[in-house]
């Protein structure tokens, strides 16, 4: 079975700081990586800024600088912000630089080779803010002003020379791919949006511009710059060396197996990206999932709003696996989710303070207290335990097909099913009564035990600082964490020594104004 497992962010459009969007892509990304790994997959897992374009340029001159000093700038934060989130990305890739425009260039000539491009001229709407061209339909006034009705941000009327991609050409070719591949887009509604897109019909795309020179040159005619779409979307190849196809990079991981984004960003995605890569005899990615968004009220969060969330004040303020535990449990991916500071304070006491954090705290003292601070030697288990025990080894294989499905929902609702009956087992065994049955003490104990770092083992993808801290009790370090290993009920090591924790998360208390 192939254990390749390659997973991409949307590269960030760097023209304002990062918010609580891009974290929530950055963290649901790095949680499928991380659970990958501890399955067992080779995992490359991809992430970085976007940096040509029109929006890029103006932002550079309103500071007064360099286009690509602003962007050095800009991506800096980014790249900072993948290490305050704990991602464990492989790259980050920016596409200002070489390796990139390489790739951009070979793919436009592989378009212009199949005869995929033409050059005439383009006259409609176009957003800057959104570096996206709009039909009529998809355009309203508002306050006198001409927007984009999705986005809301201005378009502008432009008239230039372009270099058309025959996007109408690949209509049918799409259509057929869609029914063909009925995983290709999730969640399922996006799928019904994009194929609903392209039977209306598809009309050529431009992808140049004359009138501004912040891009990637189009071969052999230096008057045009590539459209930041096409630019941007080859992100994905140019990360794997292409076009150097037989290198051990593109070899291992392309296709991808899954490109996460925004659902703002589908059309580009599942429709522009998979068109030109059947142009250019590419293979397809395995899957685009299109994720929704983080609302302030119930607007998306965006930087002309005005209603950004910082996720480093919040990181400060919480910590930050309070933040990605609060991201994955209570906004139902593949749907929109407010973030809002009671509920993100109930998910730290209820579930992570009280239910596992108190759960790691009692059963490891209560261990080394009762059992000469060492895991319980003699046992013999009942079918209490095992029930309990096997629930584990019984749905390892549905939790890696909901996983591959993309069902966060499913894996966060069994680990909080897990915990409750957790501290509900070891209530009821009441191990303290057991003090004149010391076999049976030991048995209880060694079940709650295998129960901490079965559990912990499964939260590393979602809470890792934390988990790391439980598995401490065991001397477990990040290298041995191993789903399989879930499935066995002795794993853990009779007679080793049990450590004692730190409190993994502090209660925080409420003002009563």
């Amino acid at each position: 079975m192939d254990k390749n497992f390659y997973i991409t962010t949307p590269i960030y459009y760097p023209s304002a700081k990062p918010h609580m969007g891009h974290a929530y892509s950055s963290i649901i990304a790095d949680f499928f990586a991380r659970f990958k790994r501890i399955d067992g997959y080779d995992v490359y897992f991809l992430t970085g800024t976007d940096e040509h374009g029109l929006k890029i340029q103006r932002a550079a001159e309103k500071k007064g600088l360099d286009p690509l000093e602003f962007c050095n700038v800009i991506s800096k934060t980014f790249k900072d912000l993948s290490n305050t989130l704990n991602l464990t990305n492989t790259d980050f890739i920016r596409t200002t630089e070489e390796r990139h425009k390489k790739s951009v260039q070979h793919l436009w000539s592989e378009l212009e080779k199949n005869d995929d491009i033409y050059l005439s001229k383009y006259s409609g709407w176009y957003s800057v803010s959104d570096e996206a061209f709009y039909n009529e339909d998809e355009i309203e006034e508002l306050d006198g002003v001409k927007v984009a009705i999705n986005s809301k941000s201005i378009v502008e009327w432009i008239e230039e020379e372009s270099y058309f991609f025959r996007l109408s050409k690949w209509q049918k070719p799409l259509l057929d791919y869609y029914e063909k591949h009925a995983d290709f887009i999730s969640p399922e509604s996006r799928k019904n949006e994009v194929i609903s897109f392209v039977k209306s019909g598809l009309k050529d795309l431009s992808i140049s511009r004359k009138t501004f020179s912040w891009g990637i040159k189009v071969p052999n005619n230096k008057n045009h710059v590539i459209y930041v779409w096409l630019d941007a979307l080859t992100n994905y190849l140019s990360a794997l060396n292409y076009p150097e196809i037989n290198n051990e990079l593109y070899k291992k991981f392309w296709p991808a197996s899954i490109h996460l984004i925004g659902k703002d960003i589908l059309r580009f995605h599942a429709i522009y990206w998979p068109a030109f890569l059947l142009a250019a005899k590419i293979d397809l990615p395995k899957k685009i999932y299109g994720h929704g968004w983080i609302l302030t009220g119930d607007e998306k969060m965006s930087k002309s709003k005005g209603n950004i969330l910082d996720p480093i004040k919040v990181i400060d303020e919480y910590g930050l696996d309070a933040l990605r535990y609060y991201l994955i449990k209570e906004v139902s991916f593949g749907n929109d989710g407010n973030i809002s500071q009671e509920k993100l304070e109930d998910c730290n006491n209820s579930d992570l303070a009280n239910n596992y954090g108190n759960l790691c705290q009692r059963v490891t003292a209560f261990a080394i207290k009762n059992c000469d601070g060492n895991i319980p030697n003699k046992i013999n288990f009942q079918n209490d335990d095992l029930l309990i025990l096997n629930k584990y080894n019984d749905n390892l294989n549905n939790i890696r097909k909901n996983i591959d499905n993309q069902n966060l929902n499913f894996y966060i609702n069994y680990i909080v099913n897990s915990l409750f009956e957790a501290n509900k087992y070891f209530n009821d065994q009441e191990p303290w009564k057991k003090k004149d049955d010391q076999e049976r003490l030991n048995t209880i104990v060694y079940t709650a035990l295998e129960i901490v770092r079965k559990i912990s083992f499964l939260l590393y993808p979602i809470i890792p600082e934390s988990s790391l801290k439980a598995l401490k009790i065991f001397n477990i370090s990040e290298n041995e964490i191993n789903l399989s290993s879930i499935s066995n009920n002795e794993y853990l090591i009779k007679g080793n020594y049990i450590n004692k924790i730190d409190i993994l998360f502090k209660k925080i208390e409420r003002s009563n104004d």
